[in-house]
């Protein structure tokens, strides 16, 4: 995986650019992480994530589930043996407030958190990783740019 720095972009214009950096990323990552990603609607924010579960299942010999966006449930959990992904998509929470109920930031050690559309939170946690994924002048064109890895 290319190394983000600063203003850094990696290219994601195709779906195999994102499957590789999933593939590459899930190397730099480990229960307690947040991940945060930002971006606008259709950008492949739950692309990116639906290629990160499903590498971690089949290096843990799981199951490939089929992976969503959970934008009217909040939240998708996926079990990888001894650890948990936990999968947010906050797009339709408008205050802090309706976040109180979601554990978000229970005890963590055991648990992967994703969460898309994370404007909303307030203080960030430790062991954030920032993805913030972005059209080019076309919608064809697509990167990400990486923070805190």
């Amino acid at each position: 995986m290319p190394t983000a720095i600063k203003s850094d972009k990696i290219d994601l214009s195709s779906e195999k650019e994102t499957e590789e950096l999933a593939s590459t990323f899930i190397k730099k990552i480990k229960p307690g992480c947040f991940i945060f990603l930002y971006g606008e609607i259709g950008v492949g924010k739950t692309t990116f994530i639906r290629y990160l579960i499903n590498q971690f299942q089949k290096l843990n010999k799981l199951e490939i589930t089929e992976v969503t966006s959970p934008t009217f449930n909040l939240l998708n959990e996926y079990q990888i043996n001894d650890f948990k992904i936990n999968h947010y998509d906050l797009f339709r929470l408008k205050s802090t407030d309706e976040m109180k109920n979601l554990d978000l930031f229970e005890d963590n050690k055991n648990i992967i958190t994703l969460v898309e559309w994370p404007q909303i939170i307030k203080e960030k946690p430790k062991n954030l990783i920032e993805l913030v994924f972005e059209y080019g002048k076309d919608h064809k064109t697509r990167s990400v740019q990486i923070r805190g890895l």
